[in-house]
């Protein structure tokens, strides 16, 4: 028997620190968070996906009085991204949250259910996606989804 260790590698960064480009995805997510339909947990999450081509696409989470019926900033954006860009790959995915009237002062990241359909999203097109994890003024950086989901289950196991 031996014991594995799985180590993640990420980027603090303030938002100053980011990349032109990236600071303009963080932007984005800010702008759109007031799209957010979260009347019951009154938590706001915002979403910008930047394409390979450049294009920007924003989603924001969607609750329901169903909570399960609901959907994440995270995958609204995403699904909305491969519905009208079905051969664009996703290059960079930034994410914030909003509640009490202000942006968090830590990042947030996606949950279980985004993490793996943005995997799927990076394996079908061979390519990493970048996420940006933004708060306030700070920012983590992970180069790609599979880094925030280890030991993950993908299409090579239906095969």
């Amino acid at each position: 028997m031996k014991t594995i260790d799985i180590n993640i590698k990420m980027t603090e960064c303030s938002k100053s620190e980011l990349a032109p480009e990236d600071l303009a995805l963080v932007e984005s997510t800010e702008k759109f968070v007031n799209h957010s339909y979260s009347p019951y947990s009154k938590f706001s999450v915002s979403a910008a996906i930047c394409l390979s081509d450049g294009t920007i696409v924003n989603g924001t989470n969607q609750e329901n009085a169903a909570y399960p019926s609901g959907l994440c900033a995270e995958r609204t954006a995403m699904f909305f991204a491969n519905s009208q860009y079905p051969d664009k790959a996703i290059k960079t995915l930034a994410i914030t949250a909003f509640t009490n009237g202000d942006f968090l002062d830590t990042p947030i990241t996606p949950c279980g259910a985004c993490r793996q359909a943005l995997l799927e999203s990076e394996q079908r097109f061979s390519t990493p996606i970048k996420i940006i994890l933004a708060a306030k003024d700070r920012c983590f950086i992970v180069n790609s989804i599979s880094d925030l989901l280890p030991l993950s289950f993908g299409s090579e196991f239906l095969k």
